[in-house]
């Protein structure tokens, strides 16, 4: 059955929305693709939601089962008057497993939901088949430059969001994808994004810890776009190197968001990882 979503991108295959209530909120998430294949999560980066995985859902769920998320505060998954924060995502992902009769996923993130896959691996191990990164950092080791370098984007951030949501919007597009198509969609998606929502953000310091004697258990991919910036590129290839088992990639013509600017090599790279570990 083919559906077009808001963003006009025809979807090939029946996608399910389904949510779990929490309290004063829900979790909205998505689900395609065969119930008797292995399970596919994918987390979204910051400021977007579900739809930025448009691309991923036809190509993955011809052959697996396939997860989007909207996380807290982002895309339908409203905060309300929740006080919960972004952290929580882990015990969200968890009940969503359980209820969709999964024991196991492949996590696949990109820049925060990178993040937060980390943290879901951490506390839920047993849980994760292998983890995909998209612009993200080990969230285990020493994090001060990144954490300088983003201090100073979140002013820009919170000043542009105080005087102009619409100015934010638009600036965090333009930063976050290259191709003036994506840049439109992630606007597009940012329109569901509040004020309020920055509230959840916070719980990004739970995630963000220096952790001693973490050793990666399960396969991983690190990648970024090859427009990224030096740094995200740079702390990608130091942690690949810490990791000896890891694979490392650099997709072409991308930025931040690779997964949306570059769709084809993306998907490929990481159907190639998942493929071989199994």
């Amino acid at each position: 059955m083919k559906k077009k979503n808001e963003l006009n991108i025809q979807i090939e295959n029946l996608i399910e929305h389904k949510k779990i209530k929490q309290d004063g909120y829900s979790i909205h998430y998505f689900v395609s693709g065969d119930t008797n294949q292995e399970l596919i999560v994918f987390l979204h980066p910051a400021f977007a939601d579900h739809r930025c995985f448009d691309r991923q859902i036809d190509y993955f769920s011809k052959h697996y089962r396939v997860v989007t998320v909207d996380m807290l505060g982002h895309g339908l998954s409203a905060i309300n008057r929740s006080k919960d924060k972004i952290d929580l995502t882990v015990d969200h992902l968890n009940s969503i497993l359980k209820r969709e009769g999964y024991k196991k996923a492949h996590v696949v993130g990109v820049s925060m939901g990178a993040l937060i896959a980390q943290y879901f691996s951490l506390n839920h191990p047993d849980m994760v088949s292998s983890i995909t990164i998209v612009g993200g950092h080990n969230i285990n080791a020493n994090n001060r430059e990144i954490a300088k370098a983003q201090r100073s984007e979140n002013i820009k951030w919170i000043f542009k969001a105080i005087f102009s949501m619409d100015s934010f919007r638009r600036y965090v597009s333009s930063t976050t994808v290259s191709k003036l198509e994506e840049q439109a969609r992630f606007y597009n998606m940012t329109s569901l994004f509040t004020r309020k929502s920055f509230i959840a953000m916070s719980g990004l310091g739970n995630v963000l810890q220096e952790r001693k004697n973490i050793q990666s258990n399960h396969p991983l991919l690190i990648s970024s776009g090859e427009k990224d910036i030096e740094l995200v590129q740079r702390l990608g290839k130091r942690w690949h190197d810490s990791e000896p088992t890891s694979k490392y990639h650099i997709i072409r013509d991308a930025g931040h968001c690779a997964n949306m600017d570059n769709p084809d090599e993306f998907n490929s790279t990481l159907m190639a990882f998942i493929k071989g570990n199994k």
